[in-house]
């Protein structure tokens, strides 16, 4: 009985297999074909993206994207099977620009770009091998896809800086006595930190992506996806604000160790469930999408004229599949190639003597060392002059840019995580630097300003770095990176920043003084 319950339940597939046309059960093969070796050439992106995933609490919600993704297929499946898929040429460009993406991230060391070739060329299969139309029924899951990529870090400091703004605000409102520094509120229960983990950014990306998926599925009217999509950005936002409030508060009636405890309980995926049904209680009476409505309009698919123009560059399927493998190893034969790019660098550095200063030894009151990862050379030392101004000096020297390997990758640079240090606020550039303000154990105050020198380029910026890395690499030319740190503890205050603009002003030509250093010029 258990054979025959088996062959059952293994007939029913067959079936609506052979039921299907065979431009379907091609086209699904060679779909399937190609996915299978996206995954296996960019095993590594994958599981670094699967790792994020995992691992990283601001991510977490990604592993229901790849069931979503399929749910939003299967709706459409009665629809989409009435098609006929027709491998398009063109689908090859937007290949190859996925493609170049990726290139232009595995070149540059930017993970980020690496993670979002990978996944758009996964998207760019359907449109080569399955066509327009139904490139045209998948364009919202298609679009869906970009939630897979792990992106919002770079928002942590902006949101740890509003949600600082809207707590100080509030806790001024509830007759709180209470001082903003950056992210850190002094109260009279204590100092408080806005830290990268209370930010709200987990939140904030989650929310956006149930916000789009919701604007699709609940809403046919514009005007009401818009503001669902501004309310998941919005509500958020503020709501973090209020949660980092009520800490405060309570902190103030029962103490700061209470009120601590009951916002590690609070502030998780049950702060997040709280939030998200809210929003959707909200937004329940103007669902405007009926429920036993068609997820696409298949007549307007079908009997678009536009469509049927762009039909006119149909190819067949295995002239696709070669495509696919000729975008693929150009890709990652120039890759490699642009890898193994070096600049030579000396064998020794040294911190050079600077007029007016003296070379002191090296003893913070706080441990502070920036980090850089896969540098050929480190230095890292104290000057100080006739006046009393200090300045520490750190410069790392790069022979390449890589994965490994990136001067102004996360976590590089002056703030290392997990150490004693945390980010406070930005502080003011000096000669197109990065200034930031960093604050020690809560009680000593740093600022660091960051410069990168990659040929003729010098610049705080690191996305101006990772640009003339990207060209230095499409023309095979290797060019040494070099980063410099100048930085000064904040004692008293404004006496970092009178130091290092003394320090800058005694070395002359700052792209130079790091040529000099770097021995490149």
């Amino acid at each position: 009985m258990s054979l025959d319950v088996a062959s059952t339940s293994l007939a029913g597939p067959a079936r609506a297999w052979r039921a299907l046309s065979p431009q379907w059960r091609g086209g699904i093969i060679r779909l399937g074909a190609a996915w299978l070796v996206l995954l296996f050439a960019f095993l590594g992106d994958w599981g670094a993206m699967a790792r994020q995933w995992w691992d990283i609490s601001t991510y977490n919600h990604v592993l229901l994207i790849p069931a979503i993704l399929g749910w939003l297929v299967w709706q459409r499946w009665p629809q989409l099977e009435r098609l006929t898929p027709t491998a398009w040429w063109p689908g090859l460009i937007l290949l190859a620009g996925a493609a170049f993406l990726w290139l232009l991230g595995a070149m540059s060391g930017l993970d980020l770009a690496r993670q979002a070739g990978v996944v758009a060329m996964l998207g760019a299969c359907v449109p080569l091998i399955l066509g327009v139309r139904v490139t045209a029924a998948l364009i919202f899951p298609l679009g869906y896809l970009v939630f897979l990529v792990p992106i919002g870090e770079e928002l942590v400091n902006v949101l740890q800086t509003i949600t600082a703004e809207i707590t100080i605000a509030l806790t001024h409102l509830s007759g709180i006595p209470a001082r903003i520094d950056g992210v850190f509120i002094d109260t009279p229960a204590g100092l408080f930190e806005v830290a990268e983990a209370c930010s709200g950014v987990k939140f904030l990306i989650a929310m956006v992506a149930f916000g789009v998926l919701a604007a699709n599925v609940c809403f046919l009217s514009w005007r009401r996806r818009t503001v669902m999509l501004l309310a998941c950005v919005a509500v958020p936002i503020l709501a973090n604000g209020i949660r980092a409030w009520g800490t405060i508060y309570a902190a103030q009636i029962f103490g700061i160790e209470a009120a601590a405890g009951f916002d590690h309980i609070v502030y998780g995926w049950f702060f997040f469930a709280i939030v998200l049904a809210l929003v959707i209680a909200c937004a329940w009476r103007f669902f405007d999408r009926p429920l036993d409505g068609p997820a696409i309009d298949l007549a307007a698919i079908e009997n678009a004229g536009w469509l049927a123009g762009l039909e006119r560059f149909a190819i067949s399927g295995t002239v696709a599949v070669i495509g696919f493998a000729l975008v693929l190893i150009a890709a990652r034969c120039w890759a490699l190639a642009a890898d193994t790019l070096a600049a030579p660098v000396p064998a020794r550095i040294d911190l050079p003597a600077v007029e007016g200063w003296a070379r002191v030894d090296y003893t913070p009151t706080i441990w502070w060392e920036p980090r850089a990862q896969g540098a050929d050379h480190r230095l890292l030392g104290r000057y100080r002059d006739g006046r009393g101004h200090q300045v520490d000096v750190f410069v790392a020297l790069y022979a390449s840019q890589g994965e490994g390997r990136e001067a102004g990758g996360f976590g590089q640079g002056a703030l290392v995580p997990a150490s004693a240090w945390a980010w406070q606020s930005p502080a003011p550039s000096v000669e197109a630097g990065k200034g930031e303000r960093l604050l020690g154990n809560g009680r000593i105050e740093r600022i660091a300003v960051t410069w990168y020198r990659q040929g003729e380029l010098l610049s705080g910026s690191n996305a101006r770095l990772k640009l003339a890395v990207i060209v230095d690499h499409l023309l095979f030319r290797a060019e040494p990176t070099t980063m410099l740190i100048l930085s000064a503890e904040d004692t008293p205050p404004g006496r970092a920043e009178q130091s290092i603009t003394a320090f800058r002003a005694s070395t002359g030509s700052l792209a130079r003084w790091m040529d000099g250093i770097a021995q490149v010029r």
